[in-house]
């Protein structure tokens, strides 16, 4: 499957967010909160322009969720077909992503390692396996461990040290090898550092 693989840290400076939400991206932030390059503590031109905003904006969502430019917009077109505020429909069909879910879990330290967990087939729905990061999961559904990835030192660990608060829609069960979707999730449960209202407004130009 087609993900980034350049410079994570690089990417973080550019966007002023700790995009991978890793102990090495937040660092570099607190050392250098400036853009990287050799002219990157100077104003940049059009730093201040509406377009660079709203494209800063999609380019956040995007690496934060592990989502291409094609299947970003076809998640769009998506929310925008629902009733209701495009943007607020946009980050919820990203939220209930299987890949997220697991991240949300606390099985996966980082979204990137929670979509290799998934790709793996170490995680189920309702008992099934299901091995599509993508899949977007539905109120009622139970996600939970193979018994293989139930055993491994990593996802233990993950669930021991990260100690991560549960969304509130999701359910704990099963000593936290478990989560059911309890309802799909408002606004207020999504905290990634995203302006979704600029984003509609960049694909409404």
């Amino acid at each position: 499957m087609a993900r980034y693989t350049g410079p994570k840290v690089r990417l973080s400076r550019r966007l002023a967010t700790n995009i991978f939400e890793n102990e090495k991206g937040r660092r570099a932030l607190d050392r250098r909160p400036f853009p990287p390059g050799a002219h990157g503590r100077t104003r940049r031109r059009n730093a201040g322009s509406e377009y660079l905003a709203q494209l800063q904006e999609k380019q956040k969502a995007k690496y934060i969720y592990g989502v291409l430019e094609k299947q970003f917009k076809k998640t769009y077109n998506e929310a925008n077909r629902l009733s209701g505020a495009t943007g607020e429909n946009l980050l919820i069909l990203l939220e209930t992503r299987l890949d997220n879910v697991v991240y949300r879990a606390g099985w996966a330290s980082t979204r990137p390692q929670a979509r290799q967990f998934v790709n793996h087939g170490l995680v189920k729905i309702n008992g099934r396996r299901v091995d599509i990061p993508s899949y977007r999961v539905r109120k009622g559904e139970v996600v939970s461990l193979s018994e293989k990835a139930a055993d491994m030192i990593v996802i233990q660990h993950n669930i021991d040290v990260l100690d991560r608060s549960l969304v509130g829609w999701l359910e704990t069960g099963d000593g936290g090898k478990q989560v059911t979707v309890r309802d799909l999730p408002q606004r207020e449960h999504i905290d990634v550092p995203v302006r979704e209202s600029l984003i509609v407004e960049l694909y409404s130009k």
